[in-house]
């Protein structure tokens, strides 16, 4: 059964979340003031852990760019504050 989960994205530049097998990353967005990432599941598979990178607008990226996936794009602070988040591969 598939269903669209909400994931709360920490506010590190490297971080990992345990998500079902398979999920498929939908969006990102700023919801109750704190980034969250959407994803549709199959609640009925085993987690596995994907790692990430967050990055902020003119922040200096220093691993190879074939390694990283662009996700999605959010903005907080309206607009002061945005951020990048890429699935490292």
């Amino acid at each position: 059964m598939r269903r669209v989960y909400k994931y709360p994205i920490p506010e590190q530049n490297y971080f990992s979340l345990d998500l079902p097998r398979g999920a498929k990353i939908l969006t990102v967005q700023v919801g109750g003031g704190k980034p969250q990432l959407w994803a549709l599941v199959n609640e009925h598979t085993c987690t596995t852990k994907r790692n990430f990178r967050l990055a902020e607008t003119g922040e200096l990226i220093q691993e190879n760019t074939e390694e990283l996936n662009y996700i999605d794009t959010f903005q907080q602070n309206g607009g002061n504050y945005v951020c990048h988040l890429f699935e490292i591969k």
